[in-house]
């Protein structure tokens, strides 16, 4: 029998205390990250108006690499080895490594050549002008050159958690998350003895932190995770890559819908002035500290379903995915109804500014009572990772893309008041919540 063969207590460990005991740590390695993508805004101002102009065309291209290569493609890497160490087959488990680690070096090298290729393009597309394309760039150019890196660290980790070890992917992350801060501050705004280096600076701080990181899974993986990264003897075999890529390649539409959703409703509520701009700013600020909650819940959920859908206990995975997806309800859900009532408690943190604040208050009064909803679809989108069937989550995407996309324009064409393109908002979030869970209840995923 292959070492990796003997049975895993995750099999049959009451759910809902090993969700909640493994998702602690990927909870406190998330919330560092959305803590240091604030702190780095705070960094990016003090460069100046156009420098904050230049990071908000980055933004969103950061944060479909990271979708991609830790939510997408990682869910598919952690589902495959997780579902092959369920099945008891240890060996399986251990090829699966190379073929992800290809998978991860190959997406990484497309990212870093397409935006230094066309990264000038692209952010005038997204409205880049001047000096704040100037700053876009100076940011990016530095940024991708670690792209790789990123995506290498996304797939060790992923991998790691797919043989249920959360601790170490999650304190490194937590590591990370510090060095970022300290190395992008010094180098961006020349603290003590560092030259000022703006916001290619800036950029350094996740450069040289995850590369870092991402050398030491790389050790990890090689000598002390429970699935190691074999450099000799592994067959390649195109049915492990699409293993992989059957639920890594389809989530990743997830994540290029999510992008564009966000660019779309910004581009939509911006119609409406600066200060509303901001104001919805502000409530969708909470998002970005509420989603990594949901993140930490859902990548959990994904090795927990995979073992269980490995070893054939469907009725187990199953229970498995209803439990993520109430937690991740309840708990994000209860902020939202709290921000929906006292909305102020969130949006004076950031402005006195009157009319910002109305806006504010209109949207989180709005969008509130949907965040339950959409932390109820991330959690079942992540647990249909895990038994590779997500196809329907995917598409529940979709719908919440149309929503937007079409009621924005119908609103808009009509000259809707805002507070019905913020009331949209819920409507889409609710609606793919709801999609979600059908898509959950009816999808097959094996025999009971």
């Amino acid at each position: 029998m292959h070492p990796l063969s003997a049975a895993n207590p995750l099999l049959t460990a009451p759910i809902l205390p090993a969700l909640l005991r493994l998702s602690l740590p990927n909870l406190g390695a998330m919330l560092a990250f959305a803590a240091v993508a604030i702190v780095e805004t705070v960094y990016v101002g003090a460069l100046g108006i156009e420098a904050l102009a230049g990071i908000a065309l980055v933004l969103p291209m950061i944060m479909l690499q990271q979708m991609m290569s830790a939510g997408a493609m990682g869910g598919g890497v952690s589902s495959a080895v997780s579902r092959a160490l369920g099945a008891g087959d240890g060996q399986r488990a251990q090829a699966l490594v190379m073929h992800a680690v290809i998978i991860g070096t190959v997406a990484g090298l497309a990212f870093l050549v397409t935006f230094q290729a066309l990264g000038p393009w692209i952010y005038r597309v997204l409205g880049g002008r001047e000096e704040a394309l100037a700053q876009a760039l100076a940011y990016s150019n530095v940024f991708f050159l670690a792209a790789p890196a990123i995506w290498l660290l996304n797939t060790f980790s992923s991998i790691i958690r797919g043989a249920g070890n959360m601790r170490v992917p999650s304190a490194t992350l937590f590591i990370a998350a510090g060095a970022q801060l300290v190395i992008g501050g010094c180098l961006g705004l020349g603290l003590g003895p560092f030259p000022r280096l703006g916001m290619a600076g800036v950029a350094l701080g996740p450069v040289i932190a995850l590369t870092a990181s991402a050398l030491f899974l790389l050790w990890y993986v090689l000598a002390r995770s429970r699935v190691r990264l074999v450099l000799r003897g592994v067959v390649l075999r195109w049915e492990m890559f699409h293993d992989i890529l059957k639920v890594g390649a389809l989530a990743c539409l997830s994540s290029l819908q999510t992008v564009l959703t966000v660019l779309i409703l910004t581009g939509l509520v911006a119609r409406f002035g600066t200060e509303v701009l901001a104001g919805y700013g502000i409530g969708a600020r909470l998002e970005f500290l509420l989603v990594p909650a949901c993140f930490a819940i859902g990548v959990t959920c994904v090795p927990l379903v995979g073992m269980a859908i490995g070893a054939g206990d469907v009725a187990r995975a199953r229970r498995i995915a209803w439990t993520a997806g109430g937690v991740a309800a309840v708990v994000i859900g209860s902020v939202g109804l709290v921000v929906a009532g006292m909305p102020d408690l969130w949006s004076t943190l950031f402005t006195n500014d009157p009319e910002a604040l109305d806006a504010a208050r209109t949207y989180l009064r709005w969008a509130g009572p949907g965040y339950g909803f959409f932390a109820l679809g991330l959690a079942l989108y992540f647990a249909a990772q895990g038994a590779g069937k997500v196809l329907g989550p995917v598409l529940a995407g979709t719908v919440r893309l149309a929503l937007v996309a079409g009621g924005g324009w119908l609103l808009l064409a009509q000259q809707a008041p805002v507070w019905m393109m913020f009331a949209l908002v819920s409507v889409s979030m609710v609606a793919y919540g709801l999609a979600s869970a059908l898509a959950i209840r009816w999808t097959r995923w094996g025999r009971n």
